[in-house]
């Protein structure tokens, strides 16, 4: 008899097992897939020659960005390096993409703080904040890219190229980091803002590092049919 219990208890504990197991499957939900770079409708931001467009953003105790081998390479600065963009004509607000192809050359924070609109507003995409690992976005709800649901760690190799991309909707805020999902926010009922400080002087659209050296190579946005 103590056989056959035993037995059964285990069977019970199995059949848990998988329905715990076919459970968490179920609330794991596969995530969108990044823009396509070879999608039509792409706009190049960076003609390869000049910062034509854009305006080193007024940031204190910044180095240079130069163009260097068709690439735009910020340099390393006491804090924040950055460039903003003038030409914003035909910057969309709302269902629109973004690439960005970069990498960290040298530092101990940010290679990357991408600023784009979310409607009105504009927030932060950051890669590599708080001593070189935070990847979110600043700010959610007033809450930064270190403290907010977005919040995640990452290891940035040196010299290493990744493709960044964000994808603004009605309906969500979605970023990745070459083809894994990092951002995948549901915009209704949240706040979408900037982080107080020199940052906001990226907006509406920018790119910045903080005493890091970093290259920018690929810029473009491509806008959506809104859905």
């Amino acid at each position: 008899m103590k056989t056959l219990l035993k037995s059964a208890g285990l069977a019970l504990a199995l059949v848990a097992a998988l329905f715990a197991t076919v459970s968490l499957a179920a609330e794991k939900k596969p995530g969108s897939k990044p823009p396509a770079p070879e999608a039509p409708g792409w706009k190049s931001l960076f003609d390869g020659k000049s910062l034509k467009g854009w305006r080193e953003s007024d940031f204190a105790g910044r180095s240079t960005v130069e163009v260097k081998d068709g690439r735009l390479v910020a340099g390393l600065g006491e804090m924040l390096t950055g460039i903003t963009l003038t030409d914003t004509n035909d910057l969309p607000r709302m269902n629109y993409e973004v690439l960005v192809e970069g990498m960290k050359v040298q530092g101990s924070d940010f290679w990357l703080a991408l600023t784009f609109p979310v409607g009105k507003d504009c927030c932060t995409l950051v890669l590599g904040g708080w001593g070189g690992a935070v990847v979110g976005v600043s700010s959610i709800d007033h809450q930064d890219a270190s403290d907010n649901e977005t919040t995640q760690f990452l290891k940035f190799d040196n010299n290493k190229l990744y493709r960044v991309a964000v994808r603004v909707t009605d309906k969500k805020l979605e970023a990745w980091l070459d083809d894994e999902q990092i951002v995948n926010l549901e915009l209704a009922g949240r706040k979408i803002s900037m982080r107080f400080g020199e940052i906001e002087d990226s907006q509406p659209f920018g790119l910045a590092n903080y005493q890091t050296e970093a290259v920018w190579k690929t810029i473009k946005v491509r806008k959506l049919e809104a859905k």
